[in-house]
């Protein structure tokens, strides 16, 4: 199927690893355009040089922007529109808050989750929501965290960060900009194959008492699919809600999680 996104410009947040370099290796290879943003440059250098060989292999290769910064605060964003002023789409993507227990976590803890994960992509939906209405086409994809419909006792920052922006773009993704080919949706990722991943169950094993093998098994055989999810599929899902087809989701919260909801609705 084509997308029909080819030639668009993609901004892609979080995009060093994991599930934001999923989503924007599955952009360039529909021919969009990325400038993928991360704060750390040497695993950001990497992502572009595979990002960059998968272009090559386009026969209108698409161009790769690298900018090694902090989303999360102003000079980051600045960052990034310097590097491209005006995107077509924009996937909002920040690493999780770190797992816990809530009696031990601050004030500062709460901003700073609430900052990187609800503030942030708030921000960015700003800065380009109305340029996209004014164009004519636009969608923002948000990855946020299967949590938000069923919560992870560990993952109580990201629990409420998360469901903040969550009823946040339930509300602004059904104003006028939806006539005007603009689209705001969240992807919800479950269990997939990565250091977030790792880290949440390096969590769940010293809480529990088992070792991490048998906390990283007991976790596949809950999931019908039995298995981890990958990046790349996850990619997928992300470019087909940017593509010309999805014109008619907005304000949908999609989740991909190998089946592990067990609710209805």
């Amino acid at each position: 199927m084509d997308l029909g996104i080819a030639g668009r410009t993609a901004l892609v947040c979080g995009a060093s690893k994991g599930l934001g370099l999923g989503c924007a290796e599955a952009l360039v290879r529909e021919g969009v355009n990325v400038v993928v943003v991360a704060r750390g440059a040497d695993p950001l250098q990497a992502a572009a040089v595979r990002l960059e060989a998968v272009a090559a292999g386009l026969a209108t290769p698409p161009f790769v922007k690298v900018v090694a910064a902090d989303i999360t605060t102003p000079e980051g964003r600045a960052a990034a529109f310097a590097a491209h002023a005006d995107y077509d789409i924009v996937v909002t993507n920040a690493g999780g808050p770190p797992p816990g227990d809530f009696r031990d976590w601050d004030r500062e803890a709460w901003i700073k989750a609430v900052d990187a994960n609800m503030l942030t992509p708030i921000e960015l939906i700003k800065a380009t929501v109305d340029g996209m209405a004014a164009r004519g086409y636009g969608r923002i994809v948000n990855i946020t965290s299967s949590s938000v419909k069923a919560p992870i006792d560990i993952l109580g920052l990201s629990n409420g960060a998360r469901s903040g922006l969550t009823g946040f773009v339930a509300g602004v993704a059904r104003t006028s900009i939806a006539a005007k080919g603009v689209t705001i949706n969240s992807l919800l990722p479950g269990s997939f194959d990565t250091d977030r991943l790792k880290g949440t169950m390096a969590g769940s094993a010293k809480k529990t008492g088992l070792d991490v093998d048998t906390v990283r098994a007991n976790r596949q055989k809950s999931i019908p699919a039995g298995r981890f999810g990958n990046p790349e599929e996850f990619g997928a899902i992300c470019a087909f809600l940017c593509s010309m087809q999805a014109g008619y989701m907005t304000g949908q919260n999609v989740l991909a999680d190998g089946g592990a909801y067990p609710g209805t609705y």
